[in-house]
């Protein structure tokens, strides 16, 4: 998650502050799929609040994966073999081509016909725990109103679990040329302001650090800020990276929007958000692959009238955003 604020060299104390409640998340060694499947853990945690469960350096186009929505649906991503050993029923991926070499199983937890003694869960249960065992490193991460996220610690106090918390970096940019915007114009206007798209294209390169100067002598970019641009003596900067879950991003741009709640020199701000590049779903319950970059993000552009632009962006192997 990055947030880029023009016209500002110093963090309002209630910003620093949602930052820093950003939150710690865990990492889950060695977990076998099935202890998520287990009714004290859909008891405990996905009926009680907003449960997120990831794989860990698993890559979608290679290896087994799975995700474990705030839904409460369960999201497995199997080659044929895995998927044929398994014997539940799933579909096809999206993007093998001709010949299937992947299949998409999604388990419901919260199935009012998933209860302890159901056939499908006993099915579900044995194909997880003797059939095909699948075992990962997890990301995990739990919401709850007025609960405690260190609850996870207790439940899988048997497992290597370890709390981590996410890595946030600060930055003031100085003399910036940032583009003209107006919050009425998606398109732009010739001398008047840039368009949506060379806002994304102009961020792009400002959260990846590239030269805007296209000087003659660089060799990696002659990329330059959009016409028409100004010079912006500060841009205030920060990025958070780690499991952010969408309870907290949504705090934070709460607070973005309270920003302009008294005069600031700053028009705009923005506020991206990057999506897992091997997540096995990138919008909602979408399909995610990879293809070359894994990319699936969104950007708010948010204005001093509170006016925003919402941007969304996938790679080649997704479904288009909704």
């Amino acid at each position: 998650v990055s947030f880029l604020i023009p016209e500002c060299g110093i963090l309002p104390e209630v910003l620093k502050n949602t930052i820093a409640d950003v939150g710690e998340y865990y990492l889950l060694r060695n977990l076998s799929v099935h202890e998520l499947v287990a009714h004290e853990f859909i008891d405990a945690f996905v009926k009680k609040g907003s449960c997120y469960a990831l794989t860990y350096n698993t890559k979608i186009d290679q290896d087994n994966t799975a995700a474990l929505l705030p839904n409460g649906k369960l999201i497995l991503s199997v080659d044929k073999d895995t998927y044929e050993e398994l014997g539940l029923q799933g579909r096809p991926s999206r993007y093998c081509g001709k010949k299937v070499m992947r299949y998409i199983i999604t388990i419901d937890l919260t199935d009012s016909g998933f209860h302890p003694d159901s056939k499908k869960h006993n099915r579900v249960l044995w194909a997880l725990k003797e059939k095909k065992p699948l075992e990962f490193d997890f990301l995990l991460s739990w919401y709850s109103t007025g609960a405690e996220g260190s609850t996870l610690m207790s439940y899988f106090s048997k497992n290597q679990i370890q709390a981590l918390k996410p890595k946030i970096t600060f930055s003031t940019l100085r003399d910036l040329q940032c583009p003209v915007l107006q919050s009425n114009e998606l398109q732009g206007k010739p001398e008047e302001s840039c368009s949506t798209e060379e806002l994304f294209e102009w961020l792009g390169a400002v959260l990846s650090q590239v030269s805007l100067d296209n000087k003659s002598s660089s060799f990696l970019s002659t990329y330059c800020c959009p016409q028409p641009n100004i010079m912006v003596e500060k841009a205030f900067l920060c990025t958070i990276t780690g499991f952010i879950i969408p309870e907290k991003i949504i705090q934070l741009l709460e607070q973005l929007c309270c920003y302009f709640g008294e005069p600031k020199l700053a028009h705009w701000l923005t506020l991206t958000v990057h999506g897992f590049a091997d997540s096995p779903v990138s919008w909602r319950e979408s399909e995610h692959g990879f293809h070359k970059g894994g990319e699936n993000l969104y950007n708010f552009v948010i204005f001093r009238n509170l006016d925003y632009w919402l941007q969304m962006a996938v790679g080649t192997n997704d479904d288009c955003p909704p």
